[in-house]
């Protein structure tokens, strides 16, 4: 029973240790900037980054983290992420344990009776007894295949990699679920906001309107004061279910992110009272290859395409597997387990390509097209990654100039509008310039209310192009 254990050790040690053909992978060489290019001077030394915060410390209203939560725990799209992680794994395991031998116990008990009267009948004095019993039990060996060349090694690193990716998807599903929860959330806060004005610009207009219609019946103002004013009335209600049904459809958008039925969700507050950190630095531009996910599964889909090149590389040479059986046979169960009653056999089998009609020749070339596709991707995953977060960090920088300078039109036409109608009460302007004053500040504070919204979506977009909220 010794020998075919010790042949067995042998080519399991044989298969881990032969040689692994095809290019181990080495990460490529990236020209990654000193600094991310942006309107204001960036630090090229500060390694500290907005994308280090956890979500809930850069989105710090209480309505909107919970809203998070909820969709990090039922949406659909993660969900459906981390069932694709657990799926490969289960093929990281399939893969494994080609590795390893695949062993199976066979047992059986065959009883029957020999006739007395067949062609070649035995006589009593031979066979005493007609019945006969034979008792079977075999552990068999089945096809392994001793991986002389590294390919079941090369495929189980590739599967490896494809776990590894699948797990940054995930994050990448992550960083992406929360800036939309985020993005959604200060959308309806801004169209609340735009909401009031326009209420509050109705409310103030319709009194306007009033007040001509008196002074029409007094004789001071025209029909065409009144109808201009009704012009304004009529526009400021026209704006306001305009304005409820974004909101709405936004909230459907949101109750799918939370895999919830359409219905009206929280979002109190105003958006100008959110809570952003105050400072936002980005960090240094090599830290985002290990930070952002997508990177880092791109670079794993670069690293299974290059084991795959190994793989089809060991096509070439020959493949080595053995097949064998240990076990005992004997007509009486009592002896089955004996050592005469012992039976075993080694069988091993080479085989070797010698004519493919190309067939090898291009795999390999497929595996080394793949592994230069992956590559590229790689490569523009980096600039592209690079590009969003310039983008976002000039949006913030730029967005934020423009709010300050919108909040000091909005303040100037606010006081011009007040100052014209002062000026058409008491007779001394026309009508028109005080209906030009509140068109122009109606726009301006709706305006204003974007820049906000803007203001904020940039620094959400900072954050999920520097990686950050997968946490």
């Amino acid at each position: 029973m010794r020998q075919p254990l010790i042949v067995l050790t042998v080519v399991i040690a044989i298969s881990l240790t032969g040689c692994v053909v095809g290019p181990n992978y080495n990460r490529p060489k990236i020209d990654t900037p000193d600094t991310f290019r942006a309107p204001a001077p960036l630090s090229a030394t500060e390694s500290a980054s907005l994308a280090d915060l956890k979500w809930w410390e850069v989105f710090q209203d209480p309505r909107l983290q919970e809203l998070v939560r909820v969709a990090l725990a039922q949406n659909y799209d993660l969900r459906d992420a981390a069932a694709r992680v657990e799926q490969a794994r289960a093929r990281l395991g399939v893969t494994e344990s080609y590795q390893l031998p695949n062993a199976g116990a066979s047992g059986s008990v065959d009883s029957a009776r020999l006739s007395r009267n067949g062609a070649t009948p035995l006589p009593p004095a031979i066979m005493p007894n007609q019945n006969r019993t034979f008792g079977t039990a075999t552990l068999n060996l089945l096809s392994f295949e001793i991986d002389l060349w590294g390919r079941l090694r090369r495929a189980t690193e590739a599967a490896r990699a494809a776990v590894l990716a699948a797990e940054e998807v995930r994050k990448v599903v992550v960083v992406t679920l929360v800036s939309q929860v985020a993005s959604a959330y200060f959308n309806l806060q801004e169209l609340d906001e735009e909401l009031d004005i326009a209420r509050r610009t109705l409310a103030v207009r319709e009194n306007s309107l009033r007040l001509i219609e008196s002074r029409r019946a007094g004789g001071v103002s025209t029909r065409l004061d009144v109808r201009q004013a009704q012009q304004l009335v009529y526009a400021a209600q026209e704006a306001i279910p305009a304005l409820e049904r974004q909101r709405e459809v936004i909230e459907n958008q949101l109750s799918v992110l939370l895999a919830r039925n359409p219905g009206e969700l929280a979002h109190g507050g105003r958006i100008e009272e959110q809570k952003v950190p105050p400072a936002v630095p980005p960090g240094l531009p090599s830290s985002l290859l290990e930070r952002r996910p997508d990177i880092l599964a791109a670079e794993q889909n670069l690293i299974a395409a290059n084991a795959q090149i190994g793989i089809a590389r060991a096509a070439y040479f020959p493949q080595l597997s053995v097949t064998g059986l240990l076990g005992g046979q004997s007509t009486q169960l009592s002896d089955l387990l004996a050592g005469p009653s012992s039976v075993w056999n080694v069988i091993p089998q080479v085989t070797q390509p010698i004519f493919t009609a190309g067939r090898v020749h291009s795999q390999v070339a497929l595996a080394n097209a793949q592994q230069q596709s992956a590559l590229a991707e790689y490569q523009k995953t980096i600039q592209v990654a690079f590009a969003e977060v310039s983008n976002a960090l000039i949006a913030r920088q730029r967005l934020r100039e423009s709010r300050e300078k919108q909040e000091l039109l909005v303040e100037a036409i606010q006081d011009r509008t007040r100052l014209a109608y002062l000026r058409y009460h008491g007779g001394v302007d026309t009508l028109l310039n005080a209906l030009d004053a509140d068109r122009d500040q109606f726009q301006s504070e709706l305006t204003l209310a974007q820049l906000r919204l803007n203001e904020l979506l940039s620094v959400v977009e900072l954050y999920k192009a520097l990686g950050g909220g997968w946490q």
